[in-house]
């Protein structure tokens, strides 16, 4: 099975994204607009369990952290995709690094970036001209996060959550 690990903002920043996604991101159907903390992997569902358990107790050592949103950017040349980046916090970046240690994660082929993907997979042309409108707006958030999901791929391609791990050792 293959797994992934997440954490999904507010509705109201999930609907502000999800304006622009149903158009411009492919995936829009098969998961939530959602920050990746641990790439997909596979793994079988009896590792999983084991997984689970590690998680949470990682989860117990990380405090809840304030998500910032500040602008919209893109990684091209490397590839056409447009996102909304979010502010690299210590907190973010310990998280996703102790995930990705726990999983056994190999190096990834990028420094990991912070962002909740807006539009992919678009033609160059289509590219500048979706990136060069929605740069121009912005999006200044900041919300509370609480909480990271483990996510499974289904067969018809969609994530769903397998377990949500509260942050903080007076989580339930």
């Amino acid at each position: 099975m293959r797994f992934g690990v997440a954490l999904f903002p507010t509705k109201q920043l999930q609907d502000w994204v999800n304006s622009y996604r149903k158009r411009y991101d492919p995936h829009y159907a098969l998961i939530a607009p959602h920050l990746t903390l641990v790439n997909a992997f596979e793994s079988s569902e009896e590792e999983a369990e084991t997984l689970a358990k590690k998680l949470r107790d990682a989860a117990e050592k990380h405090e809840p952290f304030s998500l910032r949103t500040s602008k919209i950017s893109s990684f091209h040349p490397v590839n056409n995709v447009i996102y909304l980046k979010v502010e690299p916090g210590e907190e973010i970046i310990a998280l996703h690094k102790e995930l990705n240690d726990i999983v056994n994660s190999p190096e990834q082929a990028y420094k990991f970036v912070p962002h909740i993907t807006i539009g992919q997979k678009l033609s160059d042309d289509e590219h500048f001209d979706v990136y060069g409108t929605l740069k121009m707006q912005g999006i200044d958030h900041e919300e509370e996060i609480d909480r990271f999901h483990l996510l499974y791929q289904l067969e018809n391609g969609q994530w769903t959550v397998y377990e949500t791990f509260r942050l903080g050792k007076e989580a339930e």
